[in-house]
Formats: C-alpha cells, sequence, structure tokens
C-alpha cells in the first residue's frame, strides 16, 4: 500500500483528480468507482474545472458508484444519486447509461444487489476505484464486523455512520438506516485502489489503517493486501501517525 502524504484537502484533492484525469486521458475504456460524501466532493470539483478548461471526455467512461441509501428517491436532495448529478455528472459528457447507481427504492432488494453485481462483472470489473475512510473503518457502507467475502448486498448502518452523515439532513432521524453497498470482496477486486483520508476526525482511523491488523472489525485494513492501493492523506489524517516519512 503506498502512501502519498499531501499539506491539506486542497491538495488531497488536486492531487487525486489529476490521477483519474490522466487515467481518463490514456484509457481508450475506464471504468470508475465513485464514492460520495464530504470527501470526494474536492475531487469532484477538480474534474469539473479540469472538464470546463481542457474538455477532458469522458465518453468511453463507465462509472459504479459504492452505495446509495434503501428508501430515497433519486430526486431526493439526500440521495446518492442527487449528488453525484449534482456534483459531477451533469457537469462532464459522461453518459448518463454509462452511469451506475444502486436503486434503493426496488421492493425487491436482493434482486437489486444480484443486478449491481452482475453489471460490474459484464463491464469486467472496476479499473480505479476511489474511496474515503469512515471513522470506524467502513468502506463503503460496509461497517465493521462485515465479512469480506461480501458483496453487493444491504447493510444496517451503524450509529456511528448515521450520526456522520446526519449533517447532511434536518435531523438524524431523516438519516436512513439501511443502504445498499459494494461488498468489500468487490471493493478489493478493484484492479486500482486510490483511498482519501483528510482532517483530524479521521486520525485514528489512519492510524489503525497503517499499525493496526487486517481483520473485519476494522474493514479498510484489507487494503493492506490489495497489490495496487494508493493512499492520499493529508497531514492532520497523519498526526497520530509514527515513521510518517517512512511511507513516502
Amino acid at each position: 500500500m503506498k502512501i502519498i502524504e499531501v499539506k491539506n484537502y486542497q491538495e488531497m484533492s488536486q492531487t487525486a483528480a489529476k490521477y483519474i484525469i490522466n487515467k481518463v486521458k490514456n484509457s481508450p475504456k475506464l471504468t470508475l468507482g465513485l464514492a460520495t460524501g464530504g470527501t470526494p466532493t474536492g475531487v469532484y470539483q477538480q474534474l469539473i474545472e479540469d472538464y470546463k478548461q481542457n474538455h477532458t471526455s469522458y465518453a468511453h467512461v463507465t462509472s459504479f458508484n459504492l452505495d446509495e441509501y434503501i428508501g430515497l428517491a433519486k430526486d431526493n436532495p439526500n440521495s446518492y444519486y442527487h449528488y453525484m448529478v449534482e456534483n459531477l455528472f451533469k457537469h462532464i459528457n459522461i453518459a448518463p447509461e454509462h452511469t451506475h447507481i444502486p436503486s434503493g427504492m426496488n421492493l425487491d432488494l436482493q434482486a437489486v444487489c444480484n443486478e449491481y453485481e452482475s453489471k460490474i462483472l459484464e463491464q469486467g470489473g472496476i479499473d480505479l476505484q476511489l474511496l474515503g475512510i469512515g471513522s470506524n473503518g467502513h468502506i463503503g457502507f460496509n461497517e465493521p464486523g462485515t465479512s469480506f467475502q461480501a458483496k453487493t448486498h444491504v447493510v444496517d448502518l451503524a450509529p456511528s455512520t448515521r450520526e456522520a452523515n446526519a449533517r447532511y439532513f434536518n435531523k438524524i432521524e431523516e438519516v436512513p438506516t439501511q443502504a445498499i453497498t459494494m461488498g468489500i470482496q468487490t471493493i478489493f477486486k478493484s484492479k486500482e485502489i486510490l483511498l482519501l483520508i483528510s482532517g483530524k476526525e479521521k486520525q485514528d482511523a489512519m492510524a489503525k489503517l497503517l499499525n493496526g491488523d487486517v481483520t473485519e472489525s476494522f474493514p479498510a485494513s484489507i487494503l493492506k493486501q490489495h497489490p495496487n492501493a494508493t493512499v492520499i492523506a493529508d497531514e492532520k489524517a497523519l498526526l497520530g501517525v509514527k515513521n510518517v516519512s517512512l511511507f513516502k
């Protein structure tokens, strides 16, 4: 696992965006795994700015999002479908039919999970997966205790996850209690992984990731066994890590 130390959130976003843009420009066909939430917003802003300035084409790109809340319709401002359209898709030339986000409104959620997994396999898997990390080590919505063998599935959201996401809602009671997420096995099969970690509130997670054991009680720890995983972390996130220079 390669560690890239950057100064702050802005530099993290710029570094990740440059990496993604390079992949987009140099791949005749590319499948991106995309994340939502506060962490990747800066990256998407950089991608949009590059598109405006340099006209980087996404016509050959297919995307699969990590997750979606159960019970939120596409037009709900807090759905991840809405997030992706507003924060990226409507600003670049990616074809809508090439973007994939699991539906949390289908009555047969298992069928949704199976179909999503099949679509990823049909596409040949994820070429580059963008990830954030939860304070409890979750990746996607794979909470502590999730099997490393899990594929796309329905998950009960941990109280800490709902509390962290409550800032996007009017009150915590509005935060859904379940979501559909790519499983850890699905994420791990990505050919390349880019994990973004920023801020002092992620210090403990950063330290556990680098210094802890590989265990299902800390889902992100599996990334240490991935053959092509890169972590871009800022100074505040790395404050709790000893010998940071060893990872540069």
